[in-house]
């Protein structure tokens, strides 16, 4: 389940160049994705950990959301939906569906290890293929600042992973 995700994201980077409008569609898409993820695991964990975690994920990632809409609203650009965009809505359909199948411990496991795949993935996706084509300075600057924080979920995905080994 994550590993369509850490599968696909690495393999978009090999994508034709992406507008401006065409990042800031992939960076509010890969957002949105983990804020569904952490309602999820809202409704199904009884861990406190993963709740604590999923919280942390819908606040964090609907406030990168919110200084996205922020900045393109300030330019004046429509975020474009594209190819990645609609490649990560569909890998993180399946994962979705795979996740309600679970329950207890499973699903919580199965949450978690989906999270730092996802993440991994993510700030693989920004380095590697959002911040080298964002050609505005004010979007890569947000791209840029959002990186420390994408580290930050992921070393909490992790450490929350270990109670699950």
């Amino acid at each position: 389940m994550a590993f369509l995700l850490v599968f696909s994201l690495p393999a978009l980077a090999q994508n034709p160049k992406l507008t401006d409008p065409e990042i800031a569609s992939v960076a509010v898409t890969a957002n949105q994705i983990d804020i569904d993820y952490a309602a999820i695991a809202k409704e199904k964990s009884k861990n406190a950990e993963v709740l604590r975690f999923a919280e942390t994920m819908t606040n964090d990632h609907k406030a990168i959301i919110a200084q996205a809409v922020e900045l393109v609203t300030k330019l004046k650009v429509t975020p474009k939906d594209n190819a990645v965009s609609q490649k990560l809505n569909a890998d993180a359909a399946l994962t979705k569906k795979a996740l309600l199948k679970k329950s207890g411990k499973a699903f919580d496991k199965a949450y978690i290890d989906n999270e730092v795949a996802y993440h991994k993935a993510v700030i693989a996706a920004v380095t590697g293929l959002l911040i080298p084509e964002s050609q505005n300075a004010e979007l890569k600057a947000l791209l840029q600042k959002v990186v420390p924080a994408l580290n930050a979920h992921l070393a909490h995905a992790e450490m929350v992973q270990k109670d699950f080994k």
